[in-house]
């Protein structure tokens, strides 16, 4: 699968399930973790958060 339909489910995963959508991403690191956080907080904050980690971190959770 391209990159790109990766990212496209994982955004679509991050709208309804923000934790789930960094997890893909970076797994179990600091910014799961914050972002579960700001989920809790507010479900808003928790979106805007996993959509930033797709966008600007490859899978390795190195920013691109």
């Amino acid at each position: 699968m391209k990159e790109s339909n990766k990212d496209i489910i994982r955004i679509l995963l991050a709208i309804l399930l923000p934790p789930v959508g960094v997890f893909l991403q970076v797994g179990f690191g600091m910014h799961f973790w914050i972002n579960i956080v700001l989920t809790l907080f507010g479900f808003i904050p928790g979106i805007v958060h996993a959509i930033y980690i797709i966008l600007t971190r490859n899978g390795s959770g190195v920013e691109a």
